[in-house]
């Protein structure tokens, strides 16, 4: 399955990506805060399913999802709320089906289990670095795609993080090409705007945490260095198109087209040194 997520709000939109995961192991799951961007997404990788928050800034969710069937007549809709006096608004366009904040891991299973238009389930299945895809060399365990969006994939199986922020940290350790960082400067990156003291310390190492434990999940927790304070990323056990960029790779250099990570506004200054790079 493919599923879209969408929620202005970034703790809300982390709960409902960890519920869906839960919910729907094997499934793909594209997270977005802005609207437009989802949308943009959309045209060009259809998926099965949307979980849309109705309540938002700008754009709300009723429009997001009449556009969305406007593109995908039998995409199934489920709309997300903290309140129940949108929901006979939200039937006027026929969704797949209705949840209330907090979301949780059954109120998803069970929207699944009776979409309007039925899903062919992914299976569980084991972790993707057991499982080379065809034709996938057996000793690159983790591509890593930062031209336009930020992704990461285990043997061509995206890796979905627990929390949007620890992928988030996973990109900035990319961007330093194995440059060891402290929790501090990580810190810094995921919280522009809070001061650096023991909660934002703390938080950060959540997420850290976080990122960890995804990683090992996946059977590719090797490619992190971690040493008191500091921590990188072991570039020799990763195929990156941005390394690959910068060690001349002609199909990498053609392939990149002036967008970099644009999902994290900090990775706007590597990419202008890119594209002054191609220039």
């Amino acid at each position: 399955m493919k599923i879209l997520a969408l929620d202005d709000s970034e703790l809300a939109l982390e709960l409902l990506v960890q519920s869906i995961n839960e919910a729907v192991p094997g499934a793909e799951v594209f997270p977005f805060n802005i609207p437009s961007e989802l949308i943009e997404f959309a045209k060009g990788t259809s998926c099965d399913t949307a979980f849309l928050d109705i309540q938002m800034w700008g754009m709300n969710g009723l429009e997001v999802a009449k556009t969305l069937k406007d593109m995908y007549p039998r995409i199934n809709i489920v709309f997300v709320t903290a309140y129940k006096k949108h929901a006979k608004k939200a039937f006027e366009l026929y969704p797949s089906g209705y949840v209330l904040k907090p979301v949780t891991k059954e109120s998803v299973l069970c929207e699944i289990e009776n979409l309007r238009y039925p899903v062919e389930r992914i299976p569980a299945f084991m972790p993707a670095a057991q499982v080379p895809a065809a034709g996938m060399p057996a000793d690159v365990k983790i591509h890593v795609q930062t031209f336009g969006n930020f992704d990461v994939f285990i043997y061509g199986k995206p890796l979905m993080f627990g929390r949007l922020k620890a992928k988030e940290a996973f990109a900035y350790l990319i961007d330093r090409k194995g440059s060891s960082v402290t929790t501090a400067e990580i810190a810094s990156i995921l919280w522009e705007d809070k001061a650096y003291d023991r909660s934002t310390q703390n938080q950060t190492q959540v997420i850290i945490s976080s990122m960890m434990k995804t990683l090992k999940d996946n059977g590719v927790n090797d490619i992190i260095i971690k040493q008191r304070n500091q921590i990188a990323v072991d570039k020799s056990k990763i195929k990156c198109d941005y390394y690959d960029f910068l060690d001349w790779d002609v199909a990498a250099v053609n392939a990149y087209a002036g967008e970099y990570m644009t999902n994290y506004s900090w990775a706007e200054m590597t990419a202008g040194e890119l594209y002054m790079r191609k220039k």
